[in-house]
Order: structure tokens, then C-alpha cells, then sequence
């Protein structure tokens, strides 16, 4: 069995397993109880492989890497939470219930069979041994010939080569948490004296915003791509009449297709937080976030609003953030949209009304994290633009709501999902700028960017990790700051604009805005 769907043909089950002659040899010399025994341990760690290679396939299919065996159990959780929010709860019962009976089955079913084949080569000593011997010839033979069909070798050791795959890879994983712990603690601006960090910003209105899976194929995907062109041109066009120009990038997130905080501390942090073991790391170290840089330098009010968060959140100390608005903090009692908790342009005006509109305490200028997410998988419903007067708190989405499609049909599409992608893109870009334009001031400075590429169903088996990145300010200076990273002018970035590593940002920001390095060695 292959590890990705993508592999998946009749052809990977024509192969001869060697470890399964290996396993009659032994089996045939072993006493009765001692090959009973053996033949159902065989079985059930045939079906603990086999338990892993689906995982893996399935995180391959959406998170564009294989199923950690230390690291990513607590995802099936999040994993649960997701089809609940975009099939209900009924349909999420039954789908766990099934794949818990069916994982059990699998164990039970495969430890039966085994220890009944080894039952039947006991009943048949003579014929079992003349047919293992020929299966091992076949096998080196095909082997040191490298006979193939349809491109996959006849000869397979796949099941000891998986094995040893998972065993380096919680390998890797121990020693990398190790490693990582050394690298947290090493900062460029880690002892910066607050009056040191960033003072090209202070007076500014500075605004940092993650997109929910804003990713590279949205610009680029012939499916995906016309509207969302199309969308950025537009509102290019309507910022700059507004006085507003903006310069954009590429940069490579450390996840794809989901666990999106992941990219969002990475771009904070400079740090590469690639998953769930340095993800915990750092946010219980010191090492200085992006955001909470303006917070040191005691010059700014800092806030976050978080329509996603509906748990206790204890990164808001790491982000350096004074106040969080979470889900349930906005005042919303329109409906959800599938996994989003409300659509962007409500939360924008929310975050209009209880924090942009009012100067803060103290003549401080203030910095503000804000992330989107109506453009979270399964792309149905997608809410619609409605006049910004006519919000109030959300009841006008219900009939939006109502009239989207049904997300059952999404998922199940793979066309229909990266068309709805698209549009969910287009729906939270223009949010975002019509806001700008309508609220923005000639202090204000805009950050946005992708947390994510989309699943791989939606931006292909092969697609790259890059985002779009965005700044966006009235004041020219602003973006003189940064004329020599050479991005392109306006907010669509050019296919062949520099692309860097998501962890680079931090520190090339805080350069280009006259921060000044005093770094902190572990």
C-alpha cells in the first residue's frame, strides 16, 4: 500500500512482498503456540502499517507532508472539529464512528488472517515449504534484475522500508526538538531596547492581517486565478484612488493547506515552526514576536482580533498583544459560515468600531493583528458584500447563509472547490480593501498575507508553499523603506518577484524600519 493517493494504482498490489516470505520461512519452523503468537503480532502490526500509511496518504492529501507519529494525534481532534462545523454534527458522529469500527476491524480481521495463513502452512508443511522457496528465488530474482511492472518494481520491501521511514522519522523528531530549543533562543533583536525597535513606524497606524489560505495558486491556477486577477487589480486601482499604493511579494510558508497558526508564528517569530512540537517551543520562550516588538517599544496600544479563536488562547501573552477580541467578543448573531465564525467584513467593522475608530489611552499610536477566515476550507457558503451601514450584527447574513451551497457538494467536487476557493479569496481581499478605503488614514499601514497555500486537492499535488504578500500605505515613505526588496507595485505580486522564506520577514521589517540588532545568544 502506497503512502499517497497519488500512487495508488493496481499495480502497487501485484508486487511480492519479501518481508511475507520471510514470514512463511519463519513460521515454518516454529512450534504451534509460539506461531500462533507470532502470526497475530504479525497481524497486528500489519494492521498498525497499514492504519499509518492511510494517515499518511490522507495528510499528504491535505497537509502536503506525512502523518508525524510523536507529533500530530491531537490534529485528528482539530480534524473532527472541522467536518463538524462543515457537515454538522450528525453526519461528524457517524464518520468517527465508522472509522473507529472500521480501525478496529482492520486490527482484528488482519491478526485473524494471519494467524489462520499460518495455520494453513502448518496443515501443508511440504507443499508451504516448496512454495516459499520458489517465492524467494522469484523475489531475488526480480530484485537483483529490477523487473517492473507498469513502472513499479516486482520485488517490494515495502513494508520494512515504511517501517523504517516511521522509525527515523520520530527519530528526527526527538532530536529536532532538541535542536530547535537552542535556535529559539538565539534572537537578532532580542536584547533591542524598546526606543531601538522599529521608530521609522511610531505615529503610525500599523495593521498586520493573515488571509486564511491566500496561497500562490489562487494568483496563479487557470481555475482560480481570472477572478482573483481580476479582484486584486480592481482594488489596486480603487486604493489608489483613494491615495493608497501598495507593494507585493512572495513568501514560502512553513505549512500548507492547514494548521494555519503555524504560518502565523513563523512570520512573527523569524523562526521556522514547520509544526506542533516548536509551535509549543516557542510560545512558551522569549523569543521576541513581530508584534510584540511595537509593544516594547511602549509607543504602542496593542490588539489582536481573532474571529477563529473560541477556546482560551494564552499565545495573546507571546504575541504581545494588551486585548483580544475572539469569537465571541464581536457581538455577532448572524449565522456561521461553515468553519468561519463570521465573514470578514463583519469582523473588520467590528474591529472598526471597537478599536480603529477610538485613538488610544496615553497619545500612544497602536498595532493591530487581525485574522481572516472566510476563506477557510470548504469554501460553502461564502458570504457576500453587503453596504457597510447595513451590518448592524449579522442577521443580514442570514439569508446569505441560507442561499450558499451546501458544502457536502464542495467537498466532494474537486472542480467546484477550487472554483469556490477562488471566489472566497475574492470575497476576503475586497473586504479587506474596501475597508481600507472607507476607514483608512494617512497614518495607516497595511500588512497582509497568506497564512497558507489551499489543500492540495485545490493547488495540485505539486504545487509550491508560496503566499502573496502585501504592504499598503498613503505615506510614500513607507514604501521607500523597503524599495530594495524589489517587489512588485500594487497588490498582485509578479510571478517572478522574490520569493523568501516566511521566517525572513521578521527581521528584514524590523531592518528596514530602523530597528537596530542587539542579538541575544543562547
Amino acid at each position: 500500500m502506497p503512502n499517497s493517493v497519488v500512487h495508488l494504482g493496481p499495480a502497487k498490489f501485484l508486487r511480492i512482498p519479501g518481508e511475507a516470505v520471510v514470514g512463511a520461512a519463519v513460521m515454518l519452523a516454529l512450534p504451534r503456540r509460539p506461531r500462533v503468537v507470532l502470526a497475530a503480532v504479525s497481524g497486528v502490526a500489519l494492521g498498525a502499517m497499514t492504519l499509518l500509511n492511510a494517515l499518511d496518504m490522507g495528510f499528504n492529501q491535505y497537509l502536503g507532508r506525512s502523518f508525524n507519529l510523536v507529533l500530530d494525534w491531537s490534529l485528528l481532534t482539530d480534524a473532527e472539529s472541522y467536518l463538524e462545523d462543515s457537515l454538522g454534527r450528525t453526519t461528524t458522529l457517524a464518520a468517527v464512528a465508522g472509522v473507529i469500527a472500521l480501525v478496529l476491524l482492520l486490527f482484528v480481521v488482519l491478526a485473524l488472517s494471519t494467524v489462520r495463513l499460518s495455520n494453513v502452512l502448518a496443515r501443508h508443511t511440504g507443499t508451504a515449504t516448496r512454495g516459499t522457496l520458489i517465492a524467494g528465488v522469484v523475489w531475488i530474482t526480480c530484485s537483483s534484475l529490477g523487473l517492473q511492472v507498469s513502472g513499479v518494481p516486482l520485488a517490494s520491501e515495502r513494508t520494512a522500508t515504511a517501517l523504517k521511514v516511521q522509525a527515523r522519522r520520530v527519530s528526527d523528531t526527538l532530536r529536532d526538538e532538541a535542536e530547535f530549543r537552542k535556535v529559539a533562543r538565539v534572537d537578532a533583536f532580542g536584547n533591542t531596547p524598546g526606543s531601538q525597535l522599529v521608530p521609522d513606524l511610531r505615529g503610525k497606524d500599523m495593521i498586520f492581517t493573515f488571509i486564511e489560505s491566500y496561497g500562490r495558486s489562487a494568483i496563479e491556477d487557470p481555475i482560480m486565478a481570472p477572478g482573483v486577477d481580476r479582484t486584486l487589480d480592481v482594488r489596486t486601482k480603487a486604493l489608489a484612488a483613494a491615495g493608497f499604493h501598495a507593494k507585493s511579494g512572495w513568501l514560502t510558508s512553513a505549512t500548507y493547506g492547514g494548521s494555519s497558526w503555524l504560518g502565523h508564528s513563523t512570520t512573527m517569530s523569524g523562526l521556522w515552526i514547520s509544526n506542533q512540537q516548536r509551535y509549543r517551543t516557542v510560545m512558551a520562550s522569549d523569543h521576541m514576536s513581530l508584534t510584540e516588538a511595537f509593544e516594547r517599544t511602549g509607543a504602542f496600544d496593542t490588539v489582536g482580533v481573532m474571529p477563529g479563536v473560541q477556546k482560551g488562547w494564552p499565545e495573546q501573552k507571546w504575541y504581545g498583544l494588551g486585548k483580544v477580541y475572539n469569537a465571541f467578543q464581536l457581538g455577532y448573531k448572524g449565522p456561521k459560515f461553515s468553519w468561519s465564525t463570521m465573514p470578514d467584513q463583519y469582523a473588520l467593522q467590528q474591529y472598526q468600531e471597537r478599536v480603529h475608530s477610538k485613538r488610544p489611552a496615553g497619545g500612544k499610536s497602536r498595532m493591530s493583528l487581525l485574522i481572516l477566515t472566510s476563506s477557510h476550507q470548504p469554501w460553502a457558503p461564502i458570504p457576500k458584500m453587503v453596504g457597510w451601514d447595513r451590518l448592524g450584527d449579522g442577521s443580514v447574513f442570514k439569508g446569505i447563509e441560507a442561499a450558499g451551497n451546501d458544502p457536502a457538494d464542495v467537498i466532494a467536487d474537486t472542480t467546484k472547490s477550487r472554483e469556490e476557493y477562488g471566489k472566497s479569496v475574492q470575497y476576503s481581499v475586497t473586504a479587506l480593501t474596501e475597508w481600507l478605503e472607507r476607514y483608512g488614514t494617512e497614518d495607516t499601514v497595511l500588512v497582509f498575507l497568506g497564512d497558507h497555500q489551499p489543500i492540495a486537492r485545490v493547488s495540485g499535488n505539486h504545487a509550491s508553499r508560496d503566499v502573496p504578500v502585501s504592504i499598503v500605505a498613503k505615506d510614500p515613505r513607507v514604501l521607500d523603506k523597503v524599495a530594495d526588496w524589489h517587489w512588485t507595485d500594487g497588490l498582485r505580486p509578479a510571478h517572478d518577484a522574490p520569493v523568501w522564506k516566511m521566517s525572513s520577514f521578521r527581521d528584514r521589517f524590523l531592518t528596514a524600519y530602523g530597528s537596530t540588532p542587539h542579538p541575544r545568544k543562547g
